[in-house]
């Protein structure tokens, strides 16, 4: 237990240890917390009345982000898949910081899931033993489940792998192994029981559909890889961390297949929904078209479209994917944020419409909603950037035994053996 403290401490210290701009990040996301408390208590003593839901559109923005946290969340694997299955030495270090993406993520994932349920009270109904879970009935059961797993199975792997690097012992041993090919294996579950929460309502045509796990899954492959390569070119930029070319390269030939696959999938989709034009139809025109003036998501349908069309085509050309300081960011940027507000705008809100009585509505996100969003957001941020400050600070070997050895030898003057005795 001393040795666990005292990695802790040493951790905690590295995470909290750094210059204007970063501590100006934390600053930042501490003001996006702090401004949502208030919303947060609202919507949870209020219900879910202080949010744009409405009796003819029942899921809104906490849903949409849950299921792109779940996107993101996945990302780790895609890291972790080179370095481990096809054994690439520039990769296998890397990998612990997708798991640290993963963590974030799936936090804010998680809390997405509680402000979902309206009322907290309505969380103790999905603790076994406590409430009454609905298990296996409730496919949103499963979901949590998932995620709780997946979330458990990172935090494991990272602290293993934080903790012998810091004992500077090998980490490629039979047990790390084994959770992180446990991780591997679990990681598209995510995705699938998330696509089976949409799908089985059986009004909702535009989810009632066999392609959604694979739409679920090329987007993961497409926002995940784009987020961490963000991530990659921020920490090769600001610490001393060498993350090699070879390993962005790799992220961004998985995101342009992914960009790929998507494209089919909703060109598939589309045109036989579209061909037919039946009744299933209906929120799909909505969307691309509009009815009768509500012309609210046509905007946003063209502008993602266009979005992911053009980066696919960017992410072909050597002068973009090899521009890291500029261009390539740039893309990935607009790859995350389009898969993200693709969510919201074209996956949940247009799908409502019409209603059983044959009602089309638009959504509007109320103010509380969206600090709210912020703040889940800004949580998932912060846990994943002190994570990554510190992961980074071992990784290089300035958070150690043999530094916390060499530090007390300085302040006492008394040799102290790595294992902390005098």
């Amino acid at each position: 237990m001393k040795n666990i403290w005292a990695f802790a401490k040493d951790f905690l210290a590295e995470a909290l240890k750094g210059g204007k701009l970063y501590y100006s990040w934390l600053g930042f996301l501490g003001l996006c917390i702090l401004a949502g408390l208030y919303p947060m208590y609202i919507i949870l003593s209020k219900g879910l009345i202080m949010t744009g839901l409405t009796d003819q559109i029942s899921m809104g923005q906490y849903l949409s982000n849950f299921v792109y946290t779940a996107h993101i969340a996945a990302a780790a694997i895609l890291v972790v898949i080179p370095g481990f299955v096809y054994k690439r030495p520039d990769m296998r270090d890397l990998a612990v910081l997708g798991e640290i993406v993963a963590i974030g993520f799936v936090i804010s994932g998680l809390i997405f899931v509680l402000f979902h349920m309206g009322r907290p009270e309505r969380f103790w109904h999905m603790l076994p033993f406590v409430g009454y879970p609905n298990f296996p009935s409730s496919t949103l059961v499963f979901d949590a489940i998932t995620l709780n797993v997946y979330l458990i199975l990172n935090v494991i792997a990272v602290s293993f792998f934080l903790y012998r690097r810091y004992h500077d012992r090998s980490v490629h041993v039979p047990f790390y192994h084994f959770i992180v090919w446990w991780a591997i294996m679990w990681g598209p579950l995510i995705h699938i029981i998330t696509a089976a929460v949409l799908g089985n309502n059986a009004r909702m045509f535009a989810w009632n559909t066999a392609v959604l796990p694979f739409a679920f899954l090329s987007m993961a492959g497409a926002s995940g890889p784009a987020i961490v390569i963000m991530i990659f070119l921020l920490v090769r930029k600001y610490t001393r961390l060498a993350i090699p070319d070879s390993a962005i390269d790799v992220l961004r030939k998985i995101m342009v297949w992914s960009l790929g696959i998507m494209a089919l999938v909703f060109v598939s989709e589309d045109f036989a929904v579209l061909y037919n034009s039946t009744a299933h139809a209906e929120p799909l025109k909505f969307a691309m078209f509009g009815h009768h003036g509500l012309n609210d998501y046509v905007p946003w349908f063209w502008g993602i479209m266009a979005c992911f069309v053009g980066s696919l085509i960017a992410l072909l050309f050597p002068r973009v994917y090899k521009s890291y300081d500029c261009w390539l960011p740039f893309v990935c940027l607009i790859v995350a944020a389009s898969i993200l507000l693709e969510k919201p705008y074209l996956l949940m809100f247009p799908s409502f419409s019409p209603s059983p009585l044959g009602e089309y509505t638009v959504y509007h996100t109320t103010l509380p909603e969206f600090l709210t969003l912020a703040a889940i957001w800004a949580i998932g941020m912060l846990v994943m950037t002190l994570l990554l400050k510190g992961a980074v600070g071992v990784i290089l070997g300035d958070v150690s035994r043999e530094s916390r050895a060499a530090v007390a030898h300085e302040n006492t003057g008394t040799p102290v053996t790595a294992q902390g005795g005098a």
